[in-house]
């Protein structure tokens, strides 16, 4: 996440890297209690309509999904396992922002229909993800799209605080109307990327082929 921004912001953090690495804390254990965060702050909050709270912690935590890689090139520890762990845990990093957004739906935004668009952008984004992974494990690439992971994130989570904002503001809750509008554009643009890779690969494989 904020990877347009990647060197901007490890330059801001850098006095906190630099502190963590001087105690001997590992860029695995960052990446641990970052995701632990990120699911702490959507379950909690996200469920009990506390949309901006919940975005709020979300946000704090997840900095460290820089941090976690800026120590480790620093540090000369960056490895294949550390790697493989920050992804894994992205997803479930993502699996907890829209599952408790579905969660909400369940419950206080009180819409069945909203509960299964967010679910649905749950399914999508792990699909957008698993296509590119399964590609580069047969040799090609599928690195294309409309809705990268950043995108996604970045997009729910500011709209999900600012409507709350506006929301507890004045402006009622008409103003939450911003947050299944999001989840809407996502799931579009989730389910265009999917079936982008997919035919990135396809001709791929075409050429590939004798």
């Amino acid at each position: 996440m904020l990877d347009r921004f990647k060197a901007f912001w490890t330059g801001i953090f850098q006095p906190v890297i630099s502190l963590l690495l001087r105690l001997g804390v590992s860029p695995d254990a960052v990446t641990l209690v970052g995701t632990v965060g990120v699911v702490a702050g959507a379950v909690i909050f996200f469920p009990q309509g506390e949309l901006l709270i919940g975005v709020l912690v979300i946000t704090a935590f997840v900095f460290s999904d820089l941090i976690d890689g800026a120590m480790a090139r620093q540090s000369g520890r960056s490895s294949v396992f550390g790697a493989f762990l920050d992804s894994t845990l992205d997803r479930v990093g993502d699996a907890a922002i829209f599952g408790s957004l579905a969660m909400y739906y369940v419950g206080p935004g009180d819409n069945d229909w909203l509960a299964a668009l967010a679910l649905y952008c749950l399914t999508m984004g792990s699909v957008t993800s698993y296509a590119r992974a399964r590609a580069e494990s047969l040799g090609m690439t599928a690195k294309v799209g409309i809705a990268e992971r950043s995108d996604r994130l970045v997009s729910i989570l500011v709209i999900t605080g600012l409507a709350d904002l506006v929301n507890r503001l004045g402006a009622g809750e008409d103003a939450l109307i911003l947050i299944p509008i999001t989840l809407g554009l996502l799931a579009v643009a989730s389910t265009i990327t999917v079936v982008q890779r997919i035919l990135t690969v396809r001709d791929q494989a075409r050429a590939a082929a004798p």
